[in-house]
């Protein structure tokens, strides 16, 4: 038995024993033979950089032959006939997919609670919600079923369960990573990220998904990075800014583990800098003024005539709500009032980001404003459960890179950390999360 097939019997096994973790809508059913080839070209020297590794994907990413549900009746039946260029570029350095992770129904969500398929437990914080909506493939790293998972991020969709499930999550900057063969929410807005155990496997992940793609047309034309052999846990003359304004909107308990992590990171050098994000209070209605329309508007093709079923026949309540306020919102009578005035705010809080940005090598600060709530908590305000974004969204409006890595505990719940720099600066975010790795 060769390293893949043994490591893909071992995660199997695992999953079989946790199915009330919910991580998996579908599993591989050629997964054993694709790992058997991988492990002959591993035995012949002539195996790729991911060779040997298991990958879950979420379920709004196409791969060709499994389902691609985002996790809604609309596409319960709707088996992908070709692969995204990230799937693509997985194959081709022998990654093997393990399986289609669970998740907020079309991504609409913060919580992992509104899949088709049934909620998904967090495997760190047993009985409270995983975050979302990148919600399977976080626990599904959490709980040691897989090497390293894709997710999506529209507004914080991979860093919300990364820091609830206390493990690593990496969104790029907008358009270093094709979306190509991605079922967005936002297109605007979404890219494709990594959720993984250790910060090593989120470098390996972006250097192999990175990359100008002709068929996808937001994507960067810049030469290939080398993140791997570029990490380094030196952070002497940096600077990192903590903006005062995250007190304001976050548990204090949280805020207390961040700064906990900022004295790690002082103590290894770096100056901690305090900053000014006038406008992050902001970006909630801008964000999600932006989505609503840009879902209203990507969901037209889910009419049922080609595929799948009528979304609005289907669909949960969060999917409709946001449907019927992007159509509401779409009307020509409303856009300027509305979604130009979007536009508006998210150019300003992009220029103050970057501003701020020119002056400090990364910023640092919590992941989400509170602790995960219990799964059935019955949260009947919508509005309490977008505020789980209002820490991530600024990065997704401005087109900038943010990770996560736990910094701590609260009740032996998980505390991430958010790292944010200048576009294409995910080097720096990634030599930064290799100190705190280095750390605990």
């Amino acid at each position: 038995m060769g390293i893949t097939h043994e490591n893909l019997t071992n995660y199997l096994d695992r999953i079989e024993k946790n199915r009330k973790i919910n991580a998996f809508i579908e599993l591989n059913p050629d997964a054993k033979r694709d790992a058997k080839k991988v492990d002959e070209k591993i035995n012949s020297g002539t195996a790729g950089k991911l060779a040997g590794l298991l990958i879950a994907v979420k379920s709004n990413i196409n791969v060709r032959g499994l389902r691609a549900t985002c996790a809604s009746k609309t596409l319960e039946n709707y088996v992908s006939p070709y692969d995204a260029t990230v799937i693509e570029k997985i194959r081709k350095e022998d990654g093997v997919i393990i399986g289609m992770t669970n998740m907020d129904e079309f991504a609409c969500g913060s919580s992992g609670e509104s899949s088709y398929f049934g909620p998904t437990q967090n495997p760190s914080a047993k009985g409270r919600i995983p975050g979302g909506s990148s919600s399977g493939s976080s626990a599904a790293v959490a709980a040691n079923f897989c090497d390293i998972s894709l997710g999506s991020d529209t507004g914080g969709s991979i860093r919300n369960p990364a820091s609830h499930c206390g493990i690593i999550g990496l969104k790029p900057t907008y358009g270093l990573v094709s979306r190509y063969g991605l079922i967005d929410l936002a297109m605007s807005l979404d890219q494709i990220g990594s959720l993984s155990k250790d910060v090593s496997s989120a470098a390996l992940m972006l250097e192999v998904i990175q990359g100008r793609d002709f068929k996808e047309g937001t994507t960067l034309d810049i030469s290939q990075q080398d993140f791997v052999s570029n990490l380094s846990s030196d952070l002497r003359e940096w600077k990192i800014g903590f903006a005062q304004e995250y007190k304001e909107f976050t548990d204090p308990k949280i805020v207390r583990e961040i700064k906990k992590g900022l004295d790690r990171l002082s103590s290894n050098g770096a100056e901690i800098v305090d900053i000014e994000i006038s406008n992050l209070s902001k970006g909630i209605s801008t964000y999600y003024l932006t989505v609503f329309v840009e879902f209203f508007s990507g969901t037209r093709k889910f009419d049922g005539r080609r595929f799948g079923y009528n979304i609005e026949n289907v669909c949960g309540r969060e999917v409709l709500r946001r449907i019927m306020l992007g159509r509401y919102i779409s009307q020509k009578e409303y856009s300027g009032k509305y979604y130009k005035k979007a536009l508006q705010f998210r150019s300003l809080i992009k220029k103050e980001l970057l501003t701020v940005l020119n002056n400090v090598d990364i910023i640092a600060g919590p992941t989400v404003p509170k602790l995960p709530h219990k799964i059935g908590d019955k949260v009947t305000d919508p509005l309490v459960m977008y505020g789980y974004d209002l820490l991530t969204v600024p990065a997704n409006l401005a087109g900038i890179p943010s990770g996560v890595i736990k910094v701590g505990n609260v009740k032996d719940i998980p505390v991430g950390m958010q790292i944010q720099s200048k576009p294409l600066g995910e080097q720096n975010i990634l030599n930064v999360m290799c100190n705190l790795e280095g750390e605990k």
